[in-house]
């Protein structure tokens, strides 16, 4: 079957405008579909984070969990966070995949399916924030003199969530193994990523010379995580050398923030590999499928 995207494919000015229309209502789709059948539809955004937060609480008090008043807001705040990567991951599978009809009948842009996968985890993401504000408040953690730096964590956040979802999405139509590999895959990431542990702990357990430690933040999310975290609770942006000491690191091991600009270039690095993968599979996606 030839695929209708072999044509031309530039633009008109009215194209452009249909298509983001195409985008707003497949991301609204993908929302609607979310809580299908559900009562309380959209409210779960508000209430799941609510129940998880509630849930963390209780066990921190039963558990004894170490790192003081401040671990729990720390560990909230990753698990908010980390959460808009791992759903946009998992729903990516299918968003090329589950709209082969879609894919194969009418001809647009590609990178529209990605896109309004990662936008609907963007919205609900954002949902999720205002049961974590609030909870950030009421424990006393609520620190908002460096708020701006939520927003080069979003934006950072928001490419690199649409560079996963460009990549795994067409990986998925051409290899059906990915959906194993990337079970596998996030649960690693999430281990290597400072969600329920100090950054300092992953800085001073870096198999690496003290000056080149900072090469853990070639992991996106570490980068990112730390710009939420300063944003949301005033924490530090990168381990300094007192930080380091309590960790019985040396305080040349403390890395410089310079060392986020890895992650914003490995952010960008999986943003240009995903838009290559789709471009240049674009053209047999409807054959496979």
């Amino acid at each position: 079957m030839n695929d209708a995207s072999s044509g031309d494919t530039r633009p008109a000015g009215g194209a452009r405008a249909r298509w983001f229309e195409l985008t707003r209502i497949l991301a609204a789709r993908n929302l609607k579909i979310r809580y299908k059948g559900s009562a309380l539809g959209f409210f779960w955004s508000l209430l799941t984070p609510a129940a998880t937060i509630l849930m963390y609480a209780v066990f921190a008090k039963i558990l004894k969990f170490a790192g003081g008043e401040s671990y729990l807001p720390f560990l909230v705040t990753g698990i908010v966070v980390w959460g808009f990567t791992a759903g946009t991951l998992n729903d990516s599978l299918h968003a090329i995949a589950g709209n082969s009809n879609l894919v194969k009948k009418v001809y647009f842009p590609r990178a529209i399916l990605p896109l309004s996968t990662t936008l609907a985890n963007a919205v609900n993401f954002l949902l999720t924030l205002v049961p974590l504000l609030l909870y950030l408040a009421l424990a006393g953690s609520l620190r908002l003199g460096h708020a701006y730096w939520l927003v080069p964590a979003l934006a950072l956040h928001l490419l690199l969530a649409l560079g996963i979802s460009c990549l795994v999405a067409t990986l998925n139509v051409f290899f059906r193994d990915t959906q194993h590999a990337v079970g596998i895959g996030q649960l690693a990431w999430f281990f290597l990523t400072p969600v329920f542990y100090w950054p300092a702990m992953q800085v001073s357990a870096a198999p690496l010379p003290d000056a080149w430690r900072g090469l853990v933040y070639l992991n996106p999310m570490t980068g990112i995580l730390a710009m939420y975290r300063r944003g949301l609770m005033g924490l530090e942006l990168v381990p300094g050398a007192e930080t380091m000491a309590a960790w019985n690191a040396p305080a040349a091991a403390a890395p410089s923030p310079w060392w986020l600009l890895a992650s914003a270039a490995t952010a960008a690095l999986v943003f240009l590999l995903g838009s290559l993968a789709l471009r240049r599979g674009d053209r047999s996606f409807g054959d496979v499928l």
